[in-house]
């Protein structure tokens, strides 16, 4: 059975930044969705980000699923070794890296992929689960049993990633695939979504039928500390 996926997309800077380093791929007419979050802190981070969603923006429509995954990959490895190469050319110790996180659909089933700390969700019959697991030292750190779950965002060094597009060395994704069930609704969203509102409350808003707009607007009024980015991504039979 082929779904009927409905999207909708919505990004902000956040109550505090004058610039948004984030970007969005909102394409459900081949199937793939994708946010990227500019490393903070790295410096043009805006530029990370544009170019891995300038790359998968060329992806051509008309791929089989397994097409589809392969040139995202690609296209992936192409932008971390462009990101790498720019760095150096801009001087030693530069790095110019954006997390992302990718969402793949075709016919009865799903993907996603990602490196950093942006995240997937699903809600499905009235649950909220976690899809992705974050690139992070703060999970490293949660892994290993010495930080609990409920002080990760708290945590001084929440924002330290792990893996990026554009970081040194060779660009790891994780994948998770699945099958899509009817009412399923998943959320790719960036970290200054999910610090500034919890998963619990995420969840309430997805199960009340906001959309990305909303879930947004609720962070920046809540005073989001970074950009905000989300990708509702909606299963009707």
């Amino acid at each position: 059975m082929t779904w009927r996926l409905i999207s909708h997309a919505a990004t902000h800077p956040g109550a505090v930044r004058p610039r948004n380093e984030d970007a969005l791929l909102d394409r459900p007419d081949i199937g793939l969705w994708a946010v990227a979050d500019g490393a903070g802190g790295h410096g043009a981070g805006d530029v990370a980000s544009a170019a891995i969603i300038a790359a998968l923006e060329t992806i051509a429509p008309g791929l089989s699923a397994a097409e589809l995954l392969a040139q995202v990959r690609i296209k992936l490895d192409g932008v971390h070794q462009g990101l790498q190469e720019e760095a150096a050319r801009r001087g030693p110790g530069r790095i110019l890296a954006s997390t992302v996180v990718v969402m793949l659909a075709r016919g009865e089933h799903f993907a996603m992929l990602w490196a950093g700390d942006s995240r997937g969700y699903l809600m499905r019959n009235g649950m909220l689960t976690r899809v992705t697991r974050d690139h992070s030292l703060v999970q490293e750190l949660v892994d290993q049993g010495t930080l609990r779950e409920d002080e990760a965002e708290s945590h001084p060094q929440a924002n330290v990633i792990t893996r990026a597009v554009g970081a040194q060395g060779e660009l790891e994704l994780d994948k998770v695939s699945g099958r899509i069930a009817e009412g399923d609704r998943y959320l790719l969203c960036t970290d200054g979504l999910f610090k500034t509102i919890s998963e619990v409350e995420i969840g309430a808003m997805i199960a009340n039928g906001s959309d990305a707009a909303a879930i947004v607007t609720e962070a920046v009024g809540r005073g989001a500390r970074d950009n905000v980015s989300a990708i509702a991504v909606n299963c009707e039979g």
